[in-house]
């Protein structure tokens, strides 16, 4: 992406889940690997868990989901 021109503005991530493990209080460490990872801020980066209430394979309980969006500035 430098090579390119682009930088990292800002990531969402997210981690789905029924009975996962409560996630806040590993949030800021998830927060700081990313950004050192990304070589960006860390207020650049959120992380958020959520539940999908039982619908799928993460609401039933069979598993968990992650993802994120990036957003990217020339």
């Amino acid at each position: 992406m430098a090579a390119k021109g682009y930088v990292v503005g800002n990531v969402d991530a997210y981690h789905c889940g029924s009975r996962s493990p409560k996630m806040l209080p590993h949030i800021p460490q998830m927060r700081e690997n990313i950004a050192r990872v990304l070589r960006v801020d860390i207020d650049q980066i959120n992380v958020k868990a959520t539940t999908e209430e039982h619908l799928g394979f993460t609401g039933s309980g069979q598993g968990i989901s992650s993802y994120a969006v990036a957003g990217i500035e020339r």
